[in-house]
């Protein structure tokens, strides 16, 4: 049997732990409080760190290439782009 929608993929968060020098601490604070100036919603850094990086890497399109080169042939670890 197949279906129109495609089997989801994993959503379950990895977590994963990093050290920032503080000078991009700051930034990423800063950076908050001026989305919560604009959007009125406030969000920690750490929250909003995934979609920063999520859209960093989405309009990389030099990354997008090496990783569909270096995804050949790894289904199960390679994401459709979007």
């Amino acid at each position: 049997m197949t279906l129109r929608l495609e089997r989801l993929r994993d959503r379950t968060p990895v977590r994963m732990s990093i050290s920032l020098d503080p000078e991009l601490a700051a930034a990423l604070t800063d950076y908050a409080e001026i989305y919560r100036q604009v959007y009125g919603t406030q969000e920690k850094p750490e929250t909003l760190i995934p979609a920063m990086l999520e859209s960093f890497l989405g309009a990389d399109a030099g990354f997008k290439r090496a990783r569909k080169a270096l995804g050949a042939g790894k289904p199960s670890t390679a994401r459709k782009e979007r």
